[in-house]
This record gives structure tokens, C-alpha cells and sequence, in this order.
């Protein structure tokens, strides 16, 4: 789960300033105000402290499409965009799938765009004295279509990415993901049929683009059409893109399939973005760890960093586990776990990576609910304690605030959803685990020791 997934405060204000305007005095009585006019983006410069870096920057740049009329474009690039010429116009915006009026307004020299940034199925009508002269229903079909993904995050991309191919095959479109090149390279290789990007890259003469993540604050309905609190990691960008919110799996794949390490062995990742997502319970690793062992598996540590933390609190490694940490490159990890029988780790990113991988995951969490993750019937939660705060909508993560635990902060119950999670609870689903997959770890080590002799 991410720190944030929007532009910066200021930037979201604007957007969202934007949205009520369209709603008010933009539109006329009696309609559903869904459109603002924007005459140019300077306001958003002055907006966004110089200091401030968003993990996404909403750009749409100049309207790419010509109506074939004098003055008048068109797209659907952050939203649906008709450019108007002065004079005695009028501009709707219509939702084809609901039957209903967005937008009917009189414009006149301006760039009219809707509220909503998400996909909707728009049609865009522009009159002239009352009369209709251009009408164009949105229709991806062979377009130059673009998503664009935040930068500085795992599990998030890799929960949202699979509905970026769905979303290309239900429209046939040309589709550009944009991303950070790190996120580029573990997932190109499975998805030959669509375009990638850096972050920072937009191509020439699009058709349409939307902006992927889940949006602070949480009631914002200008970038996502319900509260992700609700329905989960993943579904949000199926929301967004109006495609089926079923279960998707990413396409991860080994670059190297040579079996790096020849004895049976188990990833596990201990490391987090918050304290919350860590499991509090301060014999719970050594003990697994212990317990993955004596089954005979060897246990790799694959996070990224061997301790880690903010403030008063640090995490180190387990003990026990051999240390495979460090700044390496994603697909390195991703040839790890896939020889790997099984995954034991956190509401974070590797278990997303360890999901993509095709592996088994062994997910223990206290402070999301079960839906904000990827189906999972060896996931580890209590429910005699506190928990599942990520998805209340009385309260709104704080992305700044490692310690995090809004219910019992600096009481001796903080972080009890985890702390009350005990190493023989996840013992038992590591060997429900095991005897659902028929793993024996030793017998293979035996095994393989036979087939050496014999060579």
C-alpha cells in the first residue's frame, strides 16, 4: 500500500476547486454540472510550492483532436476537453452509459473540460446559435490512449497494472503506459502487446488519458468514482478505467530460470512503509523463521533494505533468516521467488510481487481487511483485536506519520491488530500451506543429494 497516490495538496486543491466550480456557477439551473473552464494552466503553477515533488503531476497539455471545424477541438485527455473559438456557442457533455446530462452550458473562447477524470463513456456536443454542429462519441478503438502510473511504488502498480490489459483488449486500443523505468522492466517482458514509458514521456496526438493510483483525500470523486476504502487496492483502477473489478493476476516473469540456490527454500519480506503493516509481535519471526527451518527449507530475506525505519522505531532483519536485502534490481527478486516453493510476508509490495510470480503467499495482516489485498486463503488475521483501520472511511491514512495506528496511538494498545497475531497461527497456515501444494521440503533435499551422488 502507498503513501499517496495524487498530486500534492496544493495541486489537489486546485483540481478539486475546479470540480465545485463546475458544479455551481458554470452551469445552468436545473442540470448536472460536471465541466469547468480552464483558459490555461498558469494557476496551477502558481499553486504548487516549488519545494513539493507529487508522486504524479496532472498534465494534460494542448487539445490533440481536430472537429474538422474552424476553432473547434477536442479530446478526452484528463477528462473530456472541447476547445471553443469566441461567439455564440454552446457545449454538452453527456454520459452515454447513465442517459444523462453532465454539462449544457454557453462557452465562447474557452477550453471547457469535465470534472470527472476518470472513464466515463462521453459524447461532446458543441452548438452554434442553438445549433448542433459537431457531435463526437469517445471511441478508443485504434487510438493513442495513455495511463499513467505514480512513481516511487511496488505492490500498488502491481495490483493495478492487470486492468491496463484488460482495458486494452476491450477497447483495441494503442496503449502507452507511463512509469518509472525500475517498474518497467519486471513488467514489459509480459505484456508484449502494450507501449512503455518513462514517467515523464507523453507521446504525440493522444486520444485519451487517465491517471492511476487511489486519491487523497479519500471522498475525492474528481479522479475515482468511490471511496477505494470500500472495494480494495485493486479494484480502484478497475473502477477508474470502467472495466470488470474481478480478480486479475499480473504476468511476472523469470528473466533467469537457472535455479540460483539448489536446496528447498522460502522467501520472506519483514520490511514496510509503515509500522502499522509490520507484524508487531516480537517472537513472531524468529519463531516461523525457526519453524520454516526445522521443516527443512532455507529462508531468504528479500527486502530491499536489512533494517529500516523512522523515529522511535526500527526494524531489523529476522533472525535466523539469511540475508538476501539490498538495492538490487526488482527482476533479480523476481528470479528468486520464482523457484521459491512459497512467500511469507506483509500487506506490502513483495507480496504483490510474490502473487505476480505465481507463488503461494502467506500474508499477515492486521491493519487492512482482506478485500484491500489479492484473494488470498492463507492470509493471517485476528479479529479478536483491533483491526482493518486502513478501511474504515471514518479515518484517513496519514502517509507523513510512520507510527500510525489512529485508534490507540501512544496507548498500550498501539499496533495490537499485528502485536496479537501469534507465530503458531502462522505456523498452522504454513502447514495447511504445505499439505495443500504436497510439499516436503526434506524429501527433496534427500533427493537431490541422490541424484549429485549418482552424477
Amino acid at each position: 500500500m502507498p503513501e499517496i497516490k495524487s498530486a500534492d495538496a496544493a495541486e489537489l486543491t486546485r483540481i478539486m476547486g475546479q470540480a465545485a466550480a463546475a458544479s455551481g456557477g458554470t452551469t445552468e439551473s436545473g442540470k448536472t454540472g460536471d465541466a469547468a473552464a480552464d483558459n490555461d494552466g498558469e494557476a496551477a503553477k502558481a499553486a504548487a510550492p516549488a519545494a513539493a515533488k507529487p508522486y504524479m503531476r496532472f498534465y494534460a497539455g494542448p487539445v490533440t483532436q481536430d472537429s474538422g471545424l474552424e476553432g473547434i477541438k477536442f479530446d478526452f485527455n484528463y477528462g473530456a476537453r472541447v476547445e471553443v473559438p469566441a461567439g455564440d456557442y454552446r457545449v454538452r457533455f453527456l454520459d452515454r452509459e447513465a442517459c444523462l446530462t453532465l454539462y449544457d452550458a454557453a462557452a465562447s473562447g474557452v477550453l471547457v473540460t469535465s470534472s470527472k477524470k476518470y472513464f466515463v463513456d462521453f459524447r461532446i456536443e458543441v452548438y452554434e446559435k442553438g445549433k448542433l454542429i459537431f457531435a463526437h462519441d469517445l471511441n478508443l478503438e485504434g487510438k493513442k490512449v495513455l495511463l499513467k502510473f505514480p512513481v516511487g511504488i511496488l505492490g500498488d502498480i502491481l495490483a493495478w497494472f492487470p486492468y491496463a490489459e484488460i482495458f486494452r483488449k476491450k477497447h483495441k486500443c494503442e496503449l502507452y503506459c507511463a512509469m518509472a523505468e525500475d517498474m518497467i522492466e519486471i513488467i514489459k517482458p509480459g505484456y508484449p502487446e502494450i507501449k512503455f514509458i518513462k514517467a515523464e514521456e507523453r507521446p504525440e496526438g493522444l486520444y485519451a488519458s487517465y491517471y492511476m493510483g487511489i486519491f487523497f483525500p479519500c471522498d475525492d470523486r474528481v479522479h475515482q468514482p468511490v471511496d477505494w476504502r470500500l472495494i480494495g487496492l485493486h479494484q480502484n483502477a478497475a473502477m477508474i478505467l470502467g472495466v470488470d473489478p474481478g480478480e486479475q493476476r499480473i504476468r511476472l516473469l523469470p528473466k533467469n530460470k537457472t535455479r540460483r540456490i539448489k536446496e528447498p527454500y522460502v522467501c520472506i519480506a519483514a520490511q514496510a512503509s509503515s509500522q502499522a503493516k509490520y507484524w508487531n509481535n516480537g517472537r513472531g519471526w524468529l519463531n516461523v523463521v525457526k519453524h520454516l527451518k526445522e521443516l527443512g527449507y532455507r529462508v531468504l530475506c528479500i527486502d530491499r533494505e536489512n533494517v529500516y525505519g523512522m523515529g522511535s522505531r526500527y526494524n531489523i532483519i529476522p533472525y535466523g533468516a539469511e540475508d538476501f536485502t539490498g538495492r538490487r534490481p526488482l527482476q533479480e527478486r523476481i528470479d528468486l521467488l520464482y523457484h521459491a516453493d512459497f512467500f511469507v510476508g506483509l500487506p506490502s509490495g513483495l507480496s504483490w510481487l510474490a502473487y505476480g510470480v505465481g507463488k503461494p503467499v502467506v500474508m499477515i495482516s492486521g491493519m487492512s481487511l482482506a478485500l484491500t489485498e489479492f484473494p488470498n486463503k492463507y492470509r493471517v488475521q485476528n479479529f479478536h483485536v483491533c483491526n482493518g483501520c486502513w478501511n474504515d472511511t471514518r479515518i484517513t491514512f496519514d502517509h507523513k506519520d510512520f507510527e500510525w495506528c489512529p485508534r490507540h496511538k501512544g496507548t498500550d494498545r498501539q499496533f495490537e491488530c499485528s502485536r496479537y497475531i501469534t507465530p503458531e497461527a502462522v505456523n498452522k497456515v504454513i502447514d495447511r500451506l504445505m499439505a495443500d501444494y504436497k510439499l516436503k521440503p526434506q524429501k527433496q533435499a534427500v533427493n537431490k543429494k541422490k541424484i549429485k551422488g549418482e552424477q
